[in-house]
């Protein structure tokens, strides 16, 4: 059967606890969560992109589940502090860009640290820059990382050298960051094929600097359509590697996005001819409403399309269910397992999603929205547009909605969390002040 998904066709058919239940050693699946970086829905073909090809990608949602409403901060720092923590940046400090290395390993309990205990061997492979220290301190048992974000070839300063398991490397000329990671993630997956292993393969792509990939023809006009391209087609060859190491059907894949289109891209990013409102750094829809696509052969559904609403959060209980592993004691976890979901049950999937950056903040239900200010959104025509209802004009969908909502934000209290001190924009507070001397030089 063919789906539409914002009103293009999509050639998808639908398949047929503080501690959790210990899971048996052998059921435990390897865990790969793929991140990339600067890359909304208007971007992936499955999801319908009017300009973009991703045949690969494509292919891994075939194989298992493509979700609709898939949700996470607009920027990358709060978004990967939220995905690695489960918990909303209010409660660990992590809702702007600098505060987000702030967070410390003695306060704070990311996914490689619970899955240990379980069983679990780690790698983090890319972009580790918001955060502080190197990934071995927050839990991580190998990993490579580089500087700054959008990391690819020697001729860019940040990316002389990069850092294997503490140790500084340079980067030759011709070598290209994205193929150094992903011989890195096929050695690790070689080296512990015999127990689970989680890998967190934070991808270059496709953040800026956009420069040619080894891919690019010379006269190519169109390079971030080549980096793209490039990104797509390492997902195919790490699914060829898990099945050239028999691993497939042992492995739960997740592609994932950290936040909505870069700026200046968002007007090619349409769907159906309509551009997404907002991207990234934006509280609008386009800035937090990402891809996400889950594959587990014979585990997760094939082909099916799901509209549950998803909260970045939620990988972290995920996980942990999956290795029959401890949460951290006295801390709050705000995410909500997905395992029933994503295996394709019935299971009372959660009703509305969290999004705060720096001091703005909103919760969203399937139809509608409600940010910090009180202003409501009918979300109807989402992720195109947003319709700001009007107060005092609300119709009795809306007025419910804004008591269900209300109630929401008042339980959750972001306002009384750890207040943000940076910019209002959630930014870099170096990179607001050049923006200003740029803006004061015209």
């Amino acid at each position: 059967m063919k789906l539409r998904l914002f009103g293009c066709a999509l050639a998808l058919s639908v398949s047929p606890l503080p501690v959790f239940a210990a899971t048996p050693a052998a059921a435990k699946p390897n865990i790969i969560f793929i991140l990339a970086d600067d890359y909304g829905i208007g971007e992936v073909g499955c999801y319908g992109a009017d300009n973009y090809k991703t045949p690969n990608i494509d292919a891994l949602a075939r194989s298992g589940t493509l979700y609709t409403h898939a949700y996470t901060i607009s920027l990358c720092g709060p978004s990967r502090a939220q995905i690695l923590t489960g918990r909303y940046g209010f409660r660990t400090g992590g809702s702007n860009q600098d505060a987000v290395g702030e967070i410390s390993p003695k306060k704070e309990t990311l996914i490689p640290t619970v899955l240990k205990p379980a069983g679990y061997v780690s790698t983090m492979i890319g972009k580790w820059s918001q955060f502080s220290l190197q990934p071995s301190d927050f839990g991580f048992d190998d990993y490579l990382r580089y500087a700054g974000s959008g990391a690819y070839w020697n001729t860019q300063e940040k990316v002389k050298t990069y850092v294997v398991n503490g140790e500084k490397r340079p980067l030759h000329d011709k070598e290209y960051m994205p193929d150094l990671m992903h011989r890195h993630l096929v050695d690790f997956m070689t080296k512990h094929r015999d127990r689970p292993f989680y890998a967190h393969y934070s991808l270059s792509h496709v953040h800026t600097d956009i420069l040619p990939t080894p891919d690019s023809a010379p006269d190519s006009k169109d390079h971030y359509g080549d980096n793209v391209r490039y990104m797509d087609k390492l997902v195919g060859k790490l699914m060829a590697e898990l099945d050239r190491l028999k691993l497939r059907e042992k492995t739960l894949v997740i592609f994932f996005g950290d936040n909505g289109t870069g700026n200046g891209r968002a007007d090619r990013a349409t769907i159906g001819g309509r551009p997404l409102a907002g991207a990234k750094g934006s509280m609008l829809e386009g800035g937090g409403r990402v891809p996400m696509i889950v594959s587990w052969p014979g585990a997760v559904p094939a082909g099916r399309v799901a509209a549950d609403l998803v909260d970045s959060s939620d990988f972290f209980p995920t996980f942990a269910e999956l290795a029959g592993a401890k949460l951290p004691a006295n801390a709050t976890i705000d995410g909500r397992s997905l395992v029933a979901q994503i295996r394709g049950e019935k299971s009372g999937p959660r009703t509305w999603v969290f999004h705060q950056l720096a001091r703005n903040w909103y919760v969203r239900d399937a139809g509608w929205k409600l940010n910090q200010a009180g202003e409501l959104f009918d979300m109807s025509d989402a992720p195109f547009v947003e319709k700001l209802v009007p107060p005092g004009s609300e119709s009795p969908a809306g007025l419910a909605a804004r008591q269900r909502l209300a109630a929401t934000l008042a339980q959750l209290n972001p306002a009384g969390g750890i207040p943000d001190t940076g910019d209002e924009s959630g930014r870099h507070a170096k990179n607001v002040e050049a923006k200003k001397k740029k803006e004061r030089k015209k």
